[in-house]
């Protein structure tokens, strides 16, 4: 059977691209800082996450001293930071189940009790159900493609989506960091390619949009962007451990 993400391989660059983004993300991992303090890195690496990916859905990055959260996209985001490990399972078994699960974290602040029931249900859209199955396929052995492929992939599909109508980039952002770690991209979770996102917002939606036109040359440019961020934030992830050794 023919691998639906095996074209994305013969466009061109993105192979170098792969190779790069994994070399990166492998140096991180052997940072003395990271052979066993890991958990620590990771931790902080998973918050700068959150804020990133917060600020990209007009958020307040910024955490209050007294750590009393009031900005409901950076509450909701952190939310799902915390969740990531535990999700890991589920997201590996039944991505839909962990989907459902991320928006209801992400979107609980944005959402009166009135409307609750929005939380964790895909809209009924023409469409939206079906492609997210063939996402939930790709996710549980439905394709070989390399891991900073597959992430792309991910991202893109769920930013173009907007399954939920509600949060959407900030469980896309998500999903995409679950499918680094369960592909063994990074298994520590220690980079943070939300940075480079974060750093260059404009481009990151143009590259989105580029993706969500289905047109060769818009996809080649989204997986492109995807592997750069992992080299980002696999320097992120370095500024990190250098902190932790000091």
């Amino acid at each position: 059977m023919t691998d639906p993400l095996g074209p994305l391989l013969d466009l061109p660059g993105i192979a170098e691209a792969v190779q790069s983004a994994r070399e990166s993300v492998d140096a991180v991992h052997k940072h003395p800082a990271n052979r066993r303090g890991w958990p620590t890195t990771a931790a902080e690496a998973s918050v700068r996450a959150a804020r990133s990916s917060a600020y990209l859905d007009g958020g307040n990055p910024e955490i209050p001293e007294d750590g009393e959260v009031a900005d409901p996209v950076l509450a909701g985001a952190l939310r799902v930071a915390e969740a990531i490990g535990p999700l890991l399972p589920v997201w590996q078994r039944a991505p839909l189940q962990a989907l459902a699960r991320l928006h209801l974290l992400a979107a609980a602040d944005l959402v009166d009790s009135s409307d609750d029931e929005r939380l964790g249900r895909p809209r009924a859209a023409q469409g939206v159900a079906g492609r997210l199955d063939l996402l939930a396929n790709l996710l549980t052995g439905g394709t070989a493609a390399p891991g900073p492929v597959l992430m792309a992939v991910v991202h893109g599909e769920l930013l173009t989506l907007a399954p939920f109508g509600l949060a959407d980039g900030v469980v896309a952002r998500a999903a995409a960091r679950l499918t680094m770690i369960g592909t063994g991209l990074d298994p520590k979770g220690l980079t943070v390619p939300e940075v480079a996102y974060l750093r260059r917002p404009e481009r990151y939606r143009h590259a989105a949009e580029g993706f969500a036109s289905g047109q060769p040359d818009g996809v080649r440019e989204w997986v492109l962007l995807c592997c750069e961020a992992f080299e980002i934030g696999a320097r992120e992830a370095t500024s990190i451990a250098d902190s932790a050794n000091a």
